[in-house]
């Protein structure tokens, strides 16, 4: 809004001209989330204990949980709406993948706000059935797939992705490019909502996973960096580095609250639509299958759970783990909540800083 209003002004007041620069605008839109967050933070806690809308806790969660019990959830509020007016204030609202990405945003945020209001007022601790959660999820994927599809801002990209390590290499998914898409990010959404299971370790990850992808979404949009870097430039996409960091800094706003113990949990009304966001920013820089890497501790919990699954009922009830996800297989084996965290954003950290350097090791 701020751009579409301030830079046609520059030639009147030349200073405006540095809204026409990505990294300034993405850093005042990261910026202004934070500070939203921290500021507003109490007023949303207060507002939401006022409510009594206290987060319950699952019988089969390790014992310690319990005391969780009652403390504020749907704090997703508060992130959700930091990111929506920093984007909304510094990016180009005319592009294509600002308006997809507002989209991911309210619609999956929609999703987990009933989903949390099913769990506290109706007394049910899983919230929505999972058929129903996945058939909202795939249908906003399917959509965005055929608007990428059908309408894309560069046709000859629209079916195309990067492979991980190699030069020159581009996978073509051509009609298959729409079910890739439903994948990635029905998958995302789901690994980060698997993940929130401590306090501050999903908003930490997706901080780190969503600065990773600040870095990509600008070389991907810039043509000489992309040519430079062999990889695949995507015009337009430069813009959803504003997205990005402004996911970055209501993220780190939000840790603020909700680092241990936590004040407030952001529920599935943040979880869900911050990993959709990231599966959609992967899809849009042309970077999908580095999502793997860029959402390692991501990946490591997913498949803790279906490697837990399988064995259990392989072996008529044996387990690999004491409880899963991983995170819960730590904390049973002794180690103190916040060292766990620490720990797994060191290696979210690791694992961004390894996918960034694949971009010169191909």
């Amino acid at each position: 809004m701020l751009y579409l209003l301030l830079y046609p002004l520059k030639q009147y007041f030349g200073p405006l001209n540095l809204f026409r620069y990505i990294t300034f605008r993405a850093l005042y839109a990261g910026g202004l989330s934070l500070i939203l967050c921290l500021i507003f933070g109490p007023l949303v806690i207060k507002w939401i204990k006022r409510l009594d809308l206290g987060q319950n806790i699952r019988e089969e969660v390790p014992e310690r949980h319990k005391m969780k019990a009652g403390t504020p959830t749907m704090g997703g509020i508060m992130i959700l709406w930091a990111i929506i007016i920093a984007v909304l204030l510094f990016a180009d609202l005319t592009n294509q993948n600002i308006q997809l990405g507002l989209l991911t945003l309210i619609g999956l945020g929609t999703l987990g706000y009933v989903d949390d209001y099913i769990k506290i007022r109706k007394a049910r601790p899983r919230g929505l059935q999972k058929r129903v959660k996945l058939l909202v999820q795939f249908t906003l994927a399917f959509v965005i797939g055929l608007i990428l599809y059908f309408f894309p801002t560069a046709p000859a990209i629209k079916t195309k992705t990067n492979f991980l390590l190699f030069k020159n290499v581009i996978i073509d998914f051509g009609v298959t490019y729409i079910p890739f898409i439903i994948l990635v990010i029905v998958g995302s959404t789901n690994a980060v909502n698997l993940t929130d299971g401590l306090d501050g370790l999903a908003i930490g990850l997706v901080s780190a996973a969503a600065a990773t992808y600040a870095f990509l979404t600008y070389v991907a949009g810039h043509s000489k960096l992309a040519q430079y870097l062999n990889i695949i430039y995507a015009p337009g996409v430069g813009e959803m580095t504003v997205f990005a960091l402004a996911i970055v800094g209501a993220g780190l706003g939000f840790l603020w609250f909700n680092s241990y113990p936590a004040q407030i949990f952001m529920g599935d009304t943040g979880s869900l639509p911050l990993g959709g966001l990231i599966g959609l920013i992967a899809v849009l820089c042309k970077q999908e299958v580095l999502l793997l890497i860029v959402g390692g501790v991501f990946v490591i919990e997913v498949f803790s759970v279906l490697i837990q699954v399988i064995y259990f009922h392989a072996t008529s009830g044996r387990r690999v783990f004491k409880m899963a996800p991983l995170h819960h297989h730590f904390e049973l084996c002794g180690y103190k909540e916040p060292k766990i965290v620490t720990r797994f954003w060191i290696l979210a950290i690791l694992f961004g800083l390894f996918a960034i350097s694949t971009l010169k090791i191909r």
